[in-house]
């Protein structure tokens, strides 16, 4: 269909050559034109000029988002040798990103004359009866009704006897006709995400139907005609309201996954619970039968949606529902929560240091969650459950989500639990609207409210540590928050090198207002450790008070008066920041004390491995390395080792990473070797490098980097193994595949080679077949590839992919189209992906062309193409 946007020319001129330009637009008799925002309009002027070439077609693709799709739907009842029609919505999206379901809500009644169609999808509409031309047409094979507004199937459904492939997935339906046991030919059948209450006995006559999807419904039994699929292979059950299952499903001979997840089963046939197949996690098993008042209410209870790796989206009613993700994630809406239907999307970023601000003495636990659409407010709080990675202690630290509004970060009311059965953390908040959030671990932090009567606060790390308002203090109600960061006697030691040397815990106090208290607070602070009023040496005392960066620490001794019991120190003060209690000999406490917080900031990295000497001449990893939270640094592939270099976080030919200290620092790569290995081992080594310093970190910190070796972290050996023979002597396939060295579009524009499409098939999921015919597959070729990669997803994601493209590597738009068929299958995170490898490859060929001297050049070449 490249030919296509040339077509409004053709269509203009009428000249005597047209129709042999049309004939190459129907190439292989198909018409994509869903990619065009004026398909329809394109179609309507095919048909006007060229009926007799368009009577050809067997495979149409339309958007039901166009405007002009009424005037099409009357015409296509005449290409009587349509064999695949398309007209699916999704194609628009509001202003909050949402895909727009399509306009279609009905079809002409002359749709069945269409003898010839086998393939229909009418997905992503708004139908609410399936058109009664549909069980008329003879010869259908496959239908997809999934994301409509169905709430019942003809009477007559039954009549498609050729039918093997159905889906009416996330619909309305309630309940099924009787007809539908006479579709003896149905292999296929998705009736998932629905409302079904009851199953009709006569689904046990679909004798070859080798998948049954019937999960996330209301069904609270199951017909024991189930027993009678003797081809079943897969029944999907989870997420409904099941008390019990019959035992005879477990004589099906063929049947190789039972998912009876997250029902209401407190008691299992001894024959089902013995397979090795059958899935049962998420039920009351073993529990006393409850009350008839709890059987109502478990019989009302809410909707439950499992969301597969894949999924970036769910639907939320006024009824509510519990969404699990993959990940662990999973939200609860309640009733009343959404007062219409709303389309909730979401993804995981990493935490990218520029815009994810961590506070001093943070510890960041989690990924960025992103929920759209933003500042759409509901009605009742949803709560949002995150789990984080344990960090090394929780004690005198809290857990918290944080969540960010566009311009800064705040910290949200966070409970913490613990999976009984995982033993996963999760934190829990609840919120009123949508946005960014995340996991810290935070110093413990007291809060209270100063009114003008004042009031008392103390730490619940150190109960010794109080502040007292006195009455008069403010005028208005302020808020006033304290935080305690406890010093160890070895942190002090190691730096400063004085045994003698000892601090109080360090005190930071903050308040919601920025003028200072009208009368002075009075605060205590416990001694030192090992000092007391009777052995105390004043002139070794020192209280200092610090910015709120912690950049300067300034010795207020003799600016205000200390008063002393045995344990304590008091004094007031009218301003709140950092207060550090500090007794020692030395002078300059002010520097030391900088230090002392800069090393308190910091995370020791242990080595992995032991040391090299016996394995690796060359310097050695240090012992321990010293990072910040969200500070970059390199893993460079050094002497014969290389890897796949075209992917946005490779920079100047190194992986780059961001440090935060409590979560996985892991990345997948390729690694290569020279050309000529000729199948014998290689060994080479990975060198760990430091970033530019960051702006965040203090200037000792920062000194202290410079010098020759100062990036350098640490270096350890890699060895390739040698290769197996049957490799060596003969390249064979992998996974059953071989893949000859392909590379789609070009170095001037950016390409793809095969590795990176080995890393896009690794993310497409179970819609391969969507994003293969939005390449332009034909549904046959689909079915080819299904068939015989049976029982593997990975191999039919391989080989659609790779036939594709070698079957387009010399189209120069081959990659654009691509991108085109991953935003329309709904992969907008994939189409990225391919558009920054793009983007990089356009980068380095620039940056290759001024190195051998030919910008000038460049750039014209650049305008000519602009001005194209």
């Amino acid at each position: 269909m490249a030919e296509l946007p040339g077509l409004r020319d053709e269509c203009e001129e009428g000249a005597s050559g047209a129709p042999t330009l049309v004939s190459a637009c129907l190439a292989d008799n198909r018409l994509n034109l869903d990619v065009y925002p004026d398909g329809c309009c394109r179609f309507l002027q095919l048909f006007e000029r060229h009926r007799g070439h368009l009577a050809q077609v067997e495979f149409i693709r339309l958007s039901s988002n166009d405007h002009l799709l009424g005037a099409t739907l009357g015409i296509l009842p005449r290409l009587e040798s349509l064999k695949s029609l398309v007209l699916k919505g999704g194609h628009a999206r509001d202003e909050f990103g949402s895909c727009q379901p399509g306009s279609l809500t009905s079809l002409p009644p002359d749709f069945g004359n269409l003898r010839c169609l086998t393939h229909l999808d009418l997905s992503f509409n708004r139908l609410s009866t399936l058109p009664s031309c549909i069980s008329h047409l003879p010869s259908l094979r496959v239908l997809l009704v999934s994301h409509n507004s169905l709430v019942a199937l003809p009477e007559d459904f039954g009549s498609l006897s050729k039918l093997t492939f159905f889906s009416a997935m996330k619909n309305q339906l309630k309940d099924l006709p009787q007809s539908i046991g006479e579709l003896v030919a149905l292999q296929d059948l998705d009736l998932s995400e629905n409302a079904l209450e009851y199953l009709p006995n006569e689904v046990g006559n679909l004798h070859n139907c080798a998948e049954l999807d019937l999960s996330g419904n209301q069904l609270s039994s199951i017909p024991d005609s189930l027993a009678n699929l003797k081809s079943l292979r897969r029944l999907l059950l989870h997420s409904n309201l099941l008390v019990t299952v019959p035992a005879s499903l477990a004589s099906l001979p063929n049947l190789s996954r039972l998912d009876l997840q997250n029902n209401c089963l407190r008691a299992v046939p001894p024959e089902i619970q013995t397979l090795p197949f059958v899935h049962l996690r998420g039920n009351p098993l073993g529990e006393t039968e409850p009350s008839p008042q709890a059987d109502e209410s478990s019989a009302r209870r809410l909707q439950r949606l499992f969301l597969a790796s894949e999924e970036d989206s769910f639907t939320v009613t006024s009824e509510g529902c519990k969404v699990l993700l993959a990940c662990g994630i999973h939200f609860y809406f309640p009733p009343g929560a959404a007062s219409d239907p709303l389309r909730i999307h979401f993804r995981t970023l990493a935490p990218d240091p520029q815009w994810v601000k961590l506070r001093h003495h943070d510890i960041l636990l989690s990924m960025v969650l992103e929920l759209r659409p933003h500042g759409v407010e509901f009605q009742q709080e949803v709560e949002i459950w995150m789990p984080y990675a344990s960090p090394q202690t929780l004690h005198q630290r809290e857990v918290v989500v944080r969540t960010f509004n566009g311009q800064s970060w705040s910290d949200l009311r966070t409970k913490v639990e613990q999976k009984r059965k995982s033993k996963k953390l999760v934190a829990c908040c609840s919120v009123l609207h949508f946005s960014w959030f995340l996991v810290v671990s935070r110093l413990v932090e007291n809060e209270c409210k100063v009114p003008a009567e004042g009031t008392l606060l103390f730490s619940s790390v150190d109960p010794n540590i109080k502040v007292i308002f006195p009455p008069g203090a403010t005028e208005e109600t302020r808020s006033v928050k304290l935080q305690v960061l406890p010093v160890s006697a070895e942190e002090i030691e190691e730096v400063t090198a004085d045994a003698g040397c000892r601090a109080s815990p360090l005190l930071c106090l903050s308040q919601d207002c920025p003028v200072d208290f009208l009368r002075p607070v009075r605060i205590q602070l416990p001694l030192p450790l090992g000092v007391t009023g009777l052995n105390l040496d004043r002139s070794r005392l020192h209280l200092l008070h610090g910015d709120l960066q912690g950049q300067t620490w300034d010795d207020i001794t003799g600016q205000v008066v200390l008063e002393f019991t045995h344990l304590y120190a008091m004094f007031e003060v009218t301003h709140f920041s950092w207060y550090w209690l500090w007794y020692t000999t030395k002078t300059y406490i002010g520097g030391i004390a900088k230090k002392v917080y800069e090393r308190l900031r910091m995370y020791q990295v242990d080595p992995v491995l032991k040391k090299l000497q016996d394995r690796y001449r060359g310097p050695e990893p240090s012992d321990m390395v010293e990072m910040f939270e969200g500070e970059q640094f390199f893993a460079a592939f050094e002497r014969g080792i290389s890897i796949d270099m075209d992917r946005p976080d490779c920079v100047d030919g190194r992986l780059s990473f961001i440090f935060y200290s409590h979560l996985k620092n892991m990345k997948e790569i390729y690694v290569t070797s020279p050309v000529d290995r000729k199948g014998q081992a290689v060994k080479g080594q990975v060198s760990f490098y430091r970033g530019a310093v960051p702006e965040s970190i203090p200037e000792d910190a920062s000194r202290r980097r410079k010098g020759p070796d100062s990036l350098w972290l640490a270096t350890l050996p890699i060895k390739l193994p040698k290769l197996k023979s049957r490799w060596s002597e003969n390249p064979g396939p992998l996974n059953g595949f071989s893949f000859p060295p392909l590379n789609l579009g070009n170095a001037e524009t950016g390409f793809l080679t095969q590795a990176n499409l080995l890393s896009i098939a690794r993310r497409v999921g179970a819609n391969w077949q969507t994003i293969g015919l939005n390449l332009g597959l034909t549904y046959q070729q689909i079915e080819r590839i299904r068939y015989n990669n049976r029982e593997d997803l990975d191999k039919q994601i391989l080989d659609m992919l790779f036939s594709w493209a070698q079957k387009n590597s010399e189209d120069p738009d081959c990659v654009d189209k691509l991108i085109t068929a991953m935003k329309e299958s709904g992969r907008q995170d994939i189409a990225d992906e391919i558009e920054t490898i793009i983007e990089l490859g356009r980068q380095k060929y620039r940056e290759s062309i001024r190195r051998v001297g030919l910008e000038q050049e460049s750039s014209t070449e650049d305008s000519a193409i602009a001005m194209v």
